[in-house]
């Protein structure tokens, strides 16, 4: 294959790019394998939409409130619209929800329920882990937020 290389200017870097094949941005495999991240996240965070079984009045509300609060943020991380934004207010709520409805620490520990409380607590810390990375790492290139830099 026939390889030109062009200046990018006064910084020094030289960008590759093959003779006759058109190039369409930036999007490179790490952009990609952002989106990729950022979908599972969202179908982590699905999984940790249990079943409300109504036993605790106050337990249920906090659980529905954490579906109408949390779906839409979750959306907004997932196609990349205010991602960084979505995922703190995603990460403080989940850590606060988490200790309220996950507390494995006040079962004891010869109780099957601990191991499930337990389960559920990782699980959520999980999905909170990989949201600090999407703060950190920003949504990628394949999001709404780069989208309309370029505009």
């Amino acid at each position: 294959a026939v390889v030109s290389t062009q200046s990018t200017g006064d910084m020094g870097e030289a960008k590759t790019m093959f003779a006759g094949v058109p190039t369409m941005g930036e999007n490179r495999p790490q952009n990609y394998m952002q989106l990729a991240g950022r979908v599972l996240i969202c179908l982590m965070f699905l999984t940790l939409l249990g079943e409300m079984s109504f036993d605790n009045f106050f337990t249920e509300v906090v659980r529905a409130v954490e579906i109408i609060v949390g779906l839409p943020l979750m959306i907004c991380v997932c196609i990349g619209y205010k991602t960084k934004l979505a995922s703190c207010i995603l990460v403080v709520w989940l850590f606060v929800i988490n200790i309220y409805l996950n507390p494995f620490w006040m079962y004891n520990k010869s109780r099957a329920m601990h191991d499930f409380v337990k389960y559920d607590f990782f699980q959520t810390l999980s999905v909170i882990g990989g949201l600090l990375y999407v703060i950190t790492l920003g949504p990628g290139g394949v999001s709404f937020d780069e989208h309309k830099k370029n505009w």
